[in-house]
């Protein structure tokens, strides 16, 4: 049985939320190993914030990067069908050719970092026409009469009904943006991605898919 996505329990781990998540959505509960859950939680929150205080600025590139490893290597180790490949820089854009775009289209799933006013962590997964649906971690209600405007700025939907897969749909072309909005990737220099299948699930070049299920 798949799980529920989760949403972060404070300010700033939306970084292992999001990668647990990709756990969650790929893999059937009754397969995840404990070591995973363990894992993710002890090596990300590794930043500092400007008073010294440890967690308090997420997950820094270098966790994802060491996980993407690790993870791979617990794979091999316990034959358990999982396979990542960390990407930065210019290599994190969305086109029909890229390979966040194609993953999604093999059915994969995409940790990917953004701007939600800082640095935020989330996770796509799946792909529709121009569009990108993903989940977001950090909860939020539409009839919150405090809801940020910002979140109904073009490029922007609310899904409601999929707790298993996503809460929003983004345009890819808001996603790609250089700037720092809501839902935007922001200069190349600071983008990063972790590309996570599941092996017995990943479809072939030949079949992918361009929609989500």
């Amino acid at each position: 049985m798949k799980n529920l996505l989760n949403y972060q329990s404070s300010e700033y781990d939306c970084g292992p939320v999001s990668l647990t998540n990709a756990i969650r959505y790929l893999f059937d509960r009754e397969t995840i190993y404990p070591d995973i859950i363990k894992y993710i939680m002890l090596y990300c929150l590794d930043s500092y914030n400007e008073e010294g205080e440890v967690g308090k600025r997420g997950t820094s590139a270098s966790a994802m990067m060491f996980l993407s490893n690790w993870l791979n290597q617990f794979g091999q180790m316990k034959n358990f069908p999982i396979t990542c490949e960390f990407l930065s820089g210019e290599n994190v854009y969305l086109s029909q050719s890229s390979k966040i775009v194609e993953a999604l289209q093999q059915g994969g799933a995409v940790v990917l970092r953004l701007f939600l006013d800082v640095g935020h962590y989330v996770l796509l997964t799946g792909i529709k026409d121009e569009n990108i649906y993903l989940f977001d971690p950090y909860y939020e209600e539409l009839d919150d009469p405090e809801l940020d405007s910002e979140y109904f700025e073009d490029g922007i939907s609310f899904v409601t009904n999929q707790p298993k897969r996503a809460n929003r749909i983004v345009s890819m072309q808001r996603l790609n943006r250089l700037t720092e909005g809501y839902y935007e990737m922001g200069p190349y220099n600071i983008r990063e991605a972790v590309i996570v299948f599941n092996q017995d699930t990943r479809l072939s070049p030949e079949s992918t898919i361009d929609y989500f299920i």
